[in-house]
């Protein structure tokens, strides 16, 4: 039985996800971003003590398709930004579309309808939050990070950031309280 699971963002929410299914004596066969499979079919007693415990620590199940969509985009999303250093050989369209086995043009208006933002503003949002944690490590150059997460030059990061966070990113980095937002909550 597949479980699709709202908020996970990363490797620790997996980790936190197939624990508690263990917990509740289930057997996953798989656990990722968004989803687990579990080997048996679940009663709706068992369901309804999965999604309290899952509720209690941040996280929900989805049932209605609309809403499994767009969880799938934003995984997709999260994963290349910052799991695969955006390593993104085709443009995020033909990516989604290829993933996800849909048409972009109907994936980017359920997505503007339901969130209420565009698929391009949540991934330039993810793009920053990621730029953010980079400069916090202050392990890179802003060079360098223009390049790991494919931006054209320095400039284009600068003024997206900007226009984004309304701070340069050096003077970001001059700041003593550094507001990061929490994937999930982006």
């Amino acid at each position: 039985m597949k479980l699709y699971i709202k908020n996970m963002v990363c490797s620790r929410c997996i980790m936190v996800v197939k624990s508690e299914l263990e917990q509740l004596g289930l057997h996953p066969i798989s656990v990722a971003l968004g989803e687990a499979e579990i080997e048996e079919e679940i009663n709706d007693n068992q369901k309804d003590i999965l999604l309290k415990n899952l509720q209690s620590i941040g996280f929900d199940l989805i049932d209605d398709k609309k809403t499994k969509t767009i969880e799938k985009i934003k995984n997709l999303i999260v994963d290349l930004v910052h799991h695969k250093n955006n390593d993104l050989k085709i443009n995020l369209s033909d990516y989604l579309a290829e993933n996800l086995n849909q048409d972009y043009n109907s994936l980017s208006n359920l997505f503007s309808e339901v969130e209420n933002t565009t698929i391009e503003k949540y991934f330039i949002s993810q793009k920053i939050e990621k730029v953010k944690e980079l400069l916090i490590y202050d392990e890179h150059s802003l060079s360098e990070i223009a390049d790991i997460l494919n931006y054209s030059n320095v400039a284009h990061l600068s003024n997206q950031f900007k226009k984004i966070t309304g701070f340069t990113p050096t003077g970001f980095k001059q700041l003593k309280n550094k507001n990061r937002i929490q994937l999930e909550n982006l």
